[in-house]
């Protein structure tokens, strides 16, 4: 797979509690009593992880929140055996534990998180990094096309909006599972808007076909823009309501979920295989 991306501005208790899954000492870290409104990046890669009205005060002696940004935390069993690790979804940080059943909040869910796994941007401030995840046929194509454009750092393809857990290429290509082929885009918000972004998912494949993408047929080719925000989800609304006065749009907007990875070999592949897109090119129509 890729290979991990490490800050190098991290120092060593923070690199110890972030890659050797250390933690810190409780009511020692500096957003544990933390309410301001914004929003928690991770410290390694700085994607956004947590919004701050997710945050509660447990009294455990860690920050809390109930709940993550769609598809920004991914979870595993322990090296304990016993309890549920909480990473990065991106970069694969070590942020700490999440817990059910407590009862601190309605949602019943306690993601106790080590203040030095995070930053915090107060409100209105942009993240350095954020994602978007589209689906839109074969995911070579549409990972191969964004990789294009100017602000989009990273690519990766996988598999989102299914109901089994790490499912592999032949499992989805069944059409059984309920996954999407998806793109996972990592930009930059001050170089390039996500609005730019969805209008160019749009310009990039046939947004009317509603059983596939060209010559692909199946629900795991149909077309989907998974959200992380707010922001987002009202963008894709609005632009797929301008495009309706002029197209049949078959595109559906869903929450974002959690984002498996492809194996291997379907990474960057058309620029392993040196091909090109069978039924993915850009035309403009905005």
């Amino acid at each position: 797979m890729k290979k991990r991306i490490i800050n190098p501005y991290l120092n060593d208790f923070e690199k110890f509690v972030l890659f050797e899954k250390g933690t810190e000492p409780p009511f020692t870290g500096e957003y544990e009593n933390h309410f301001e409104k914004g929003i928690y990046v991770c410290k390694n890669c700085g994607i956004p992880l947590y919004n701050s009205s997710d945050k509660f005060n447990s009294g455990c002696g860690w920050p809390a929140f109930d709940d993550e940004i769609p598809g920004a935390v991914l979870r595993q069993l322990d090296r304990d055996g016993k309890r549920t690790e909480i990473l990065c979804a991106y970069c694969g940080a070590h942020l700490g534990h999440v817990f059910t059943g407590e009862g601190f909040t309605a949602k019943n869910v306690r993601h106790c998180v080590n203040s030095v796994s995070l930053k915090f941007l107060p409100d209105g401030e942009k993240p350095p990094i954020d994602r978007m995840f589209f689906a839109g046929g074969c995911f070579w194509g549409v990972e191969h096309l964004f990789k294009q454009l100017n602000g989009v750092i990273d690519t990766r393809v996988g598999y989102m909006g299914g109901h089994i857990d790490n499912p592999t290429y032949e499992q989805v290509c069944t059409g059984l599972t309920g996954h999407y082929e998806t793109v996972e885009v990592i930009f930059e918000p001050n170089v390039i808007d996500e609005e730019e972004l969805i209008k160019y998912f749009f310009e990039i494949h046939d947004f009317t076909q509603e059983n596939g993408q060209g010559p692909d047929i199946g629900e795991q080719y149909k077309s989907v823009i998974f959200y992380t925000n707010e922001r987002q989800k009202l963008l894709s609304e609005k632009i797929i309501n301008e495009l309706k006065k002029k197209y049949t749009v078959a595109t559906q907007i869903k929450k974002a979920s959690t984002f498996w990875l492809a194996e291997d070999y379907h990474q960057d592949y058309y620029e392993k295989t040196g091909k090109a897109p069978y039924c993915h090119y850009r035309r403009k129509i905005f």
